[in-house]
Formats: C-alpha cells, structure tokens, sequence
C-alpha cells in the first residue's frame, strides 16, 4: 500500500517557497536601486534635476495612462465582439447586415477630436511653459554645436570652454568618469552651471544640425546653422550628468559628448576664474574652422578670440 501524502505536507513547499519569494522581494526592495524606487521613471528620489523635470515627467506619464486607458476599453471590446458574435456550431445563418450605425458613427468622430484637443491643451500649456524665456535670467550661456564637440561661451563671465570629439566612447572605463556618472568622461569639455539660478541657453551651430540633449534635464533642443534657438532653465539638483548630440550629424557623431556639472555659486564663480587663468577669455565665434579628427585638427581648431 501507498501511503498518501496529506495536504497540508503537499503544501508544505510552496508555503515554503512563497515565503523565501516574498522575503527575496522585500530585500530586493530594500537594496533597490534611486532607478527602481522611482518606478523606473527618469530623475532622482532626492529631488528634481531642473525647474521642468517634473512638469515633462507629469505630461510624459499622463500621456502613456491615456493611451493605456483606451487601448484596455478598444482590446475588451474587440475580444468582447471575438467571443459574443462568434459563430456557433450548426449556425447556418448570415448576421445581421448593417449598412452604418449613425450613433456609433458620431461616436468614432467625436471621441477621438476630444482625445486629440485633450492632448493638446496639456502639451500646449506645459510646452509653453518649458519654452517661456520672457523672464531675467541670472546666468547666460551660448552653446555651440560643431562637428564633432560643443563649445560653451560663458557670455556674463566674457570666459569660454572649448571642447573635442571622443574617439572612442566605447572604450571610456569608471575610472575615466567623472564622479561615477554614466556617460561622462574627464576627456570631454564640462558645462558648469550655478544652482538655483535660471540660466538662459543661447543655441547655435558652425556646420550642420546638431541638438543638445542632456538626458537627466528631459530636454533637448537643436542647433542649426542661420538660426538661433533659446531657452530658460533653473538647475535645482547639484550634481554630474551626461550631455551629448540627438541629432545624427556625422561620422563622429556618437563621440559629440560633453558633462554637465550643476554646482553651487561659490564652485561656478572658481570654475570661470580658472577658465579666465588659463587665457580662455573672450568669445568664439561662429566662423571658426569645425573640429576635426586627425593630426591637422591642431592648425584648423586653434581658437581665436573675437575682439
């Protein structure tokens, strides 16, 4: 004879097994990582990056809640109609043929306008409020995107940073970072910014369409050659990030990096005098030769300072 098991020794390992999961999980929880605390969302738990992070998160997030709300009503009633109108065994007959339904006819019409003038007035206000530069800035930065690097004239300061192309940003290690941040390198040009004080970029380009994107401010905006694009924004998290190029602009595109250092006043003010000390005073302009990879680079990036 067999002896049978009783239940509750069957389910002796998986009550076992449920408990060692849970126990995992609240672990894993607790050891989680600033990323998986925020529910994988972009930023940081200590606070926001800049004055619009949390705006763009808010639009980013409500659009997606949007999409998935009416996707689960479209995909229920789809599946509803697969299993309510299904044909039956020995159901010989057509359904019903309707030529057209005017009130589901409204409906489709009517419903999507909404939704559309919906998304609208909420990217309408929060975009007008990311692109509002009608206010004094405290600090003012002209960027210039050149092939295949940035240079940052410090326009208040009369100080500039100049900057080229890494050639092989896959080869950068942690210890060629700076100060642990993804993405940054100590061989790239470093933007420094006050903060809490609105800074106003002054976007421009010597070649072709480049566009300045660091990912931690949600934001980036191009630079194009003949035309000049500006906006505003308040650094309100010290700390290091990562900058670089959104818009493919040639062989050396995916090396058009630079970092992004969100300091206090004190740091700032130390970081332009050193600039002022090592004879980068002044302002480049945009008729300076593009950076250029090879050993020619030195002759046809030599600064010159207008004025």
């Amino acid at each position: 004879m067999h002896s049978k098991s009783s239940p509750r020794t069957r389910r002796a390992p998986v009550l076992r097994a449920t408990a060692l999961a849970v126990a995992v999980a609240a672990l894993a929880t607790g050891c989680a990582s600033d990323v998986a605390q925020r529910g994988y969302l972009p930023g940081y738990s200590d606070g926001e990056v800049t004055n619009h992070t949390g705006r763009i998160t808010d639009l980013w997030v409500g659009s997606w809640i949007a999409a998935l709300a009416v996707g689960v009503v479209t995909w229920g009633l789809m599946l509803w109609c697969v299993a309510a109108y299904r044909k039956r065994r020995d159901d010989d007959r057509l359904p019903v043929q309707t030529r057209y339904h005017m009130p589901l006819e409204i409906m489709y019409t009517i419903v999507p306008t909404l939704m559309v003038l919906v998304l609208f007035f909420y990217t309408n206000r929060d975009m007008g409020e990311i692109m509002d530069t009608s206010a004094e800035p405290d600090v003012n930065i002209q960027v210039i995107g050149k092939q295949w690097s940035w240079d940052f004239n410090y326009l208040d300061e009369d100080v500039y940073e100049t900057g080229q192309q890494l050639l092989e940003p896959g080869s950068v290690t942690e210890e060629d970072e700076v100060d642990g941040a993804v993405g940054t390198s100590k061989d790239l040009p470093t933007l420094y910014l006050p903060v809490g004080e609105r800074v106003e970029f002054t976007l421009d380009s010597r070649d072709v369409i480049h566009s300045f994107w660091i990912p931690a401010f949600l934001f980036k905006l191009d630079t194009i050659p003949g035309k000049t694009n500006t906006f505003q924004v308040v650094p309100e998290r010290e700390g290091t990030y990562a900058g670089k190029c959104a818009e493919l602009c040639g062989e050396y595109h995916s090396g058009m990096l630079f970092n992004v250092k969100v300091v206090d006043r004190a740091e700032y003010d130390a970081q332009m005098d050193a600039l002022a000390a090592k004879g980068q005073t002044g302002q480049l302009g945009l008729d300076l030769n593009r950076q250029q990879h090879g050993e020619s680079s030195i002759e046809q990036t030599t600064p010159e300072v207008e004025g």
